[in-house]
């Protein structure tokens, strides 16, 4: 079937629906997209490797999901490949309907051959996020693309309207077919496979000899431009900079920072920001620059991801060396510049009463997480491991056998240890309760002393509230930051260190909380936060959608008949 480009279409929900929203200003529209996905070697290919890579109607990265708060996106998924497929949607909070999350602890997969729709509302968001394929080490060949969800008009944004935005993908590329990468993760007892280049947009560095194309943007003299910029990557945080310009950070995942001035920025792997940046140079060309962080890069010029910036009317090629950024092995440098991103306090987002509004200072504590991401070795095979557990992924997923049949036979509930490590490491499928509408703490603590995590939550965003070394103790809250913690939905672990984070559970579902290093995640490094509201009244959460998949020990069941709520208001 010939794809198609999305359109915007204006929804007549019922006459209550329709009340709610014009009440509240709010316009509902859907978003149709109709992705045919492919993996091979005939399409598109970043670098002279001849691998598989997998594109989306073509295109590698994937096309744009460009929303605006409230809209409602659908995305028809073909599946051309020869294996079962998701996508999910990072950093889109999928309020009240975690069936659309795209994981495999909610979603049956998509059968070669098949397709299924996803329905999700952009509900109460803003900001910049991307998609991805979540199975079978998937993303490592490609399949990710950009979110943008736009203010609605009613909203004043922070700063002046930039002449154009930008979507920069930013990622390392393992040069290698994934499934060869897969077979030596599960069954050549490797703990990692390195990547050998770092892409922006799918391309690779410019003047390299192994580049099939290089990235550019081009850009007119005295005019502001927003870049939307992502780490799609898989093992590698990076730092990004331009030739002889300053970025201002403006927003991160949803929220929108207090305005700083930075010559470079370090993004973590899942990690989404927009930074503004003014062609105040001279009319030429001008390297853009990324680099792997705790690496060196001597010998690996194809880890320099170089892109370039040029001005209208440009005569002049990019001049000099590649701009210099920090020591990449300078931790102290990430650190202080990651907790000198602050909420601003003053503005709105979504809504137009001011982020600040929403604050922790004064919040009561209804459960602590304190999680031990590390290695180990079980039954002779190298894992990632939290608490000294490795999820074991059931075929059923969590969310199916949580809604019939109460979690009976698929996982049991609270196994896993939320505040310490077993004594042996183990396989478990690990879903733990979350309180609903209860504050969480989760500190994240990397016992790798060689390696940068990063890690996300489903359905949330969470408050950033500390970073320390060391063990954490509860004495450890006394070096919290409660006045303006950024808010955002992935936030980085460092060596040997800890990351503290609040959470309210205000939303049900049954949500993924995950590295975001692609190894880790495929090797075992996550879990299931459960949060339940007992009210079966559909407002408090959807249920199953009509087109809901079954598989596991539902596969011979028919699909539940379900009616597709209206779209929720918002302001």
């Amino acid at each position: 079937m010939a794809s198609f480009s999305p359109f915007r279409w204006p929804r007549i929900p019922v006459f209550s629906v329709l009340l709610v929203a014009l009440l509240a200003g709010v316009d509902c529209i859907d978003i149709f997209h109709e992705w045919i996905v492919t993996a091979d070697t005939s399409a598109v290919y970043p670098n002279t490797y001849n691998q598989p890579v997998i594109s989306i109607n073509g295109m590698f990265p994937g096309p744009l999901i460009n929303t605006t708060t409230n809209d409602v996106v659908h995305v028809n998924v073909f599946n051309n490949m020869d294996e079962p497929l998701l996508f999910t949607w990072n950093g889109i909070q999928q309020r009240l309907n975690s069936w659309q999350d795209g994981v495999s602890g909610t979603n049956c997969p998509i059968e070669p051959g098949k397709n299924w729709t996803y329905v999700f509302q952009t509900k109460d968001q803003i900001g910049s996020f991307t998609y991805f394929p979540s199975l079978n080490f998937h993303k490592a060949a490609g399949g990710f693309g950009p979110i943008r969800v736009n203010n609605r008009n009613v909203i004043l944004v922070p700063f002046p309207k930039p002449e154009a935005e930008f979507d920069l993908l930013i990622g390392d590329w393992i040069s290698d077919d994934y499934r060869h990468i897969r077979l030596v993760l599960q069954e050549e007892r490797v703990s990692h496979v390195y990547p050998g280049v770092i892409l922006m947009n799918g391309k690779g560095p410019y003047g390299s000899q192994y580049s099939t194309s290089y990235e550019s943007f081009t850009v007119t003299k005295g005019k502001t431009y927003r870049f939307r910029i992502s780490n799609v990557g898989t093992v590698f945080s990076f730092n990004f900079r331009i030739q002889k310009h300053q970025m201002v950070l403006v927003e991160t995942e949803g929220s929108y920072t207090n305005q700083i001035v930075l010559d470079s920025l370090d993004v973590h792997v899942g990690q989404s920001y927009s930074v503004l940046v003014t062609a105040n140079q001279d009319e030429a060309d001008y390297y853009m620059v990324a680099t792997p962080k705790l690496f060196n890069i001597d010998n690996h010029d194809s880890l320099v991801a170089k892109g370039i910036l040029r001005y209208e009317n440009s005569v002049l090629p990019v001049q000099g060396s590649v701009p210099d950024g920090p020591d990449p092995f300078d931790v102290g440098f990430s650190i202080d510049q990651a907790k000198s991103i602050r909420w601003n306090m003053s503005t709105g987002a979504a809504r137009p009463n001011p982020q600040g509004t929403f604050n922790v200072t004064n919040v009561t504590l209804s459960q602590t997480f304190i999680l031990h991401g590390s290695r180990d070795v079980i039954n002779g095979v190298p894992s990632y491991v939290v608490n000294n557990v490795s999820y074991l992924t059931p075929s059923t997923p969590l969310k199916l056998a949580d809604y019939f049949r109460n979690g009976s036979g698929v996982y049991q509930l609270d196994a896993f240890p939320v505040q310490s490590s077993n004594d042996i490491a183990s396989y478990g499928v690990s879903v733990v309760t979350g309180v609903h509408k209860g504050w969480l703490e989760i500190v994240f603590k990397n016992d790798l002393s060689d390696e940068m995590d990063s890690w996300h939550l489903d359905g949330f965003g969470f408050y950033v509230v500390g970073f320390g070394e060391g063990e954490w103790t509860p004495e450890s809250r006394s070096t919290y930051n409660l006045y303006d913690p950024v808010v955002r939905s992935t936030v980085q672990v460092y060596p040997g260190r800890w990351t503290a984070v609040y959470v309210f559970l205000d939303n049900p579902g049954m949500w993924n909380l995950r590295s975001q290093n692609l190894m880790h995640w495929f090797m075992g490094q996550e879990l299931y936060v459960r949060v339940h509201d007992p009210d079966p009244n559909p407002a408090k959460e959807r249920p199953p959608p009509q087109n809901v998949l079954m598989c596991g020990i539902f596969d011979d069941a028919p699909a539940p008949v379900a009616s597709a709520p209206a779209p929720q208001a918002g302001w």
